[in-house]
């Protein structure tokens, strides 16, 4: 599903969109083959139908907490960067989320297991400036590739951003160019009005004549 539009400023576009590495549902696959081994095992075990529903109750009970909860967890769990900033947001109905801009992010560590790294999943540690300090990134798919993407669009962001900055600073200084035309059209206006003299009006005149 892509990231929704409306959650973008005008500027802004998705550079990558991800969810949890997929190895956090091994577990859940486990507890799922396990408790369909413990339906057969109670069908077969307990012919006696209160005995065998309790135990089916109590077993879709422990794989609803068990199973879908953290199944839940990671389909509803993203990751986006974006050419402005890095979000993750979590929940169904209740969500939450960290945004983190990218001009801010000043380091950027990745830490792999073994096991990660056979795996190809990672943690990430993003130091900031100001008040947010550090912010873990837990199960990122290929945390070194995906580090090296965050310092290239946190390196195009700053450029970005200093770009703007020169052009602002330009267009401070220009003086608008204004039309002879329209200065000599409003200098007679003045004269016809009164508010200066023959002598005043003709010497203001010849001066704009010169400039033209």
């Amino acid at each position: 599903m892509p990231w929704p539009q409306d959650a973008l400023s005008d500027d802004e576009h998705v550079i990558v969109s991800f969810r949890q590495h997929w190895k956090l549902l091994i577990i859940p696959i486990g507890w799922f083959i396990l408790a369909v081994v413990l339906l057969w095992f109670v069908i077969w075990l307990f012919p006696w139908a209160w005995a065998e529903w309790f135990f089916v109750a109590v077993i879709v009970g422990g794989g609803i907490w068990l199973i879908a909860r953290p199944v839940i967890d990671w389909v509803v769990t993203r990751y986006v960067l974006t050419n402005e900033r890095l979000l993750t947001r979590r929940g169904l109905i209740a969500k939450s989320g960290v945004e983190l801009p990218l001009e801010r992010i000043t380091n950027v560590n990745f830490s792999q297991t073994i096991l990660e790294r056979l795996l190809g999943g990672g943690d990430l540690l993003i130091e900031t400036a100001g008040s947010t300090g550090q912010s873990r990134f837990s199960n990122i798919p290929r945390p070194d590739e995906f580090a090296k993407l965050l310092y290239k669009a946190r390196e195009d962001r700053t450029l970005a951003m200093q770009g703007r900055v020169v052009e602002t600073a330009a267009a401070a200084t220009t003086v608008p160019h204004k039309d002879p035309t329209e200065q000599l059209q409003r200098l007679k206006q003045l004269h016809d009005d009164g508010i200066l003299s023959d002598e005043e009006y003709e010497a203001k005149r010849q001066k704009l004549v010169d400039e033209i």
